[in-house]
């Protein structure tokens, strides 16, 4: 029977190509979008979870609080300084620790002027760390030494993304807000574009030229091996808020831990995904009441041919069986189109963004979401076919028979 009632279901909708269709529309547009979105927001989770695997979870970040913007940023109005620096190099269960220095500057070369920003390096021991944190090789060229003050290592998007035209190259001269530096090297493509277009020259150089003396903008930091990275952290904020004579509670700074930053992207993109796809779900709801609709069309065009099967023996459950699996086919033809465009959506995006140097986007699919976006266009199919389907069996054979 089961055969009998497919058979039944396909050749119906055979029969009405255009109207079957149109009915889909707002299934697969619905499903495409959750399937894009989802795919697209599991890509970035999976790459923030590969970088901050690769950085080590005993890595922490300490920085001013306050106003929206990075690091060296005119939103940012108290400073960490060069004392604190030194106070949380002392700190129990901190194995190393280093500190940045990052300015807005402007960039000019041959006619073409651009704004970046410019971050410290430093040239003592705490350079391994920084260069591990930032994810710096050298690519072409050299790394800067103690006593280069006006040379700069840029980012790779400086030296090959057609920034400045000509593109500037190793060993070319270029202007930092008026004076001039000498590009000694570049570093290896990071992944994101903010990176990639960093420009980097020695912390001694930044604080004679910017004239920032005593000012520091992040502290990197190592928890020592064996130490709990978060109570390492409750550490620095007793002990470093004590030192710039805060109560508990007020500090003027941050601290956090990979974990910490982990779970704040993490929450972040959950929030944004659960957000989109909440909009992308009125397509499917606009979807299920077009199944709705068409069903309840079927129901009266075919009230005929359900007057003769019952008249046959056809029971109340065999026509609720036949529309329900007309619908549910409708709801799972309209989610394997939109799964497989929103593949296609998915790929467009990953590829229009790496075209812009950034490889940090790549869409996933999980045998889950799909198998998921699967079942749920089937049951919104279903479900919206089960008051037409309750209504087709309930047709008395003689009214129905009688029906034109």
């Amino acid at each position: 029977m089961i055969q009998d009632y497919f058979a039944y279901v396909f050749e119906n909708l055979r029969k009405r190509k255009l109207r079957s269709w149109l009915t889909m529309i707002g299934i697969f547009i619905g499903i495409a979008a959750v399937v894009s979105l989802i795919s697209l927001g599991q890509g970035l989770q999976a790459f923030f979870d590969e970088q901050f695997s690769a950085l080590g979870s005993d890595k922490l970040f300490i920085q001013p609080k306050a106003g929206f913007g990075p690091p060296g940023s005119s939103s940012i109005t108290n400073i960490l300084t060069k004392e604190d620096f030194e106070e949380v190099k002392k700190i129990r269960g901190i194995s190393e620790a280093t500190a940045a220095i990052v300015e807005n500057v402007k960039v000019e070369f041959k006619d073409k002027i651009r704004f970046h920003q410019m971050i410290s390096v430093p040239t003592d021991k705490g350079r391994k760390l920084f260069d591990e944190i930032l994810n710096l090789d050298i690519l072409q060229g050299r790394e800067l030494s103690k006593g280069d003050k006006f040379k700069a290592v840029l980012g790779i998007s400086l030296i090959e993304d057609d920034l400045f035209s000509p593109n500037i190259k190793v060993g070319d001269k270029i202007k930092i807000n008026g004076m001039d530096f000498k590009v000694a090297g570049n570093y290896e493509r990071i992944g994101n574009s903010g990176d990639d277009r960093l420009i980097f020259i020695t912390e001694d150089a930044m604080r004679e030229i910017f004239d920032v003396e005593d000012r520091v903008d992040v502290i990197y930091a190592r928890a020592s091996k064996g130490e709990s990275p978060k109570e390492v952290a409750s550490r620095i904020e007793k002990e470093l808020g004590n030192f710039r004579g805060m109560e508990e509670g007020e500090e003027d700074f941050s601290v956090q831990t990979l974990e910490d930053l982990v779970k704040t992207i993490g929450n972040v993109l959950l929030i944004l995904q659960a957000v989109l796809v909440g909009i992308a779900l009125i397509s499917l709801v606009v979807g299920g009441i077009g199944i709705t609709n068409t069903m309840y069309t079927a129901v009266l065009e075919r009230t005929k041919e359900i007057g003769i099967m019952k008249a046959i023996g056809a029971r109340n459950s065999d026509i609720t069986k036949i529309f329900l699996i007309e619908s549910g086919i409708l709801g799972m033809a309209g989610g394997i189109i939109g799964i497989a465009l929103g593949m296609g959506f998915s790929k467009l995006v990953e590829f229009a963004i790496g075209l812009t140097g950034n490889t940090f986007l790549k869409a996933a699919f999980p045998w889950y979401l799909i198998a998921g976006s699967l079942l749920f266009a089937f049951l919104i199919g279903a479900v919206s076919g089960v008051l037409p389907a309750i209504r087709a069996s309930k047709l008395k054979p003689v009214d129905a028979l009688r029906y034109e």
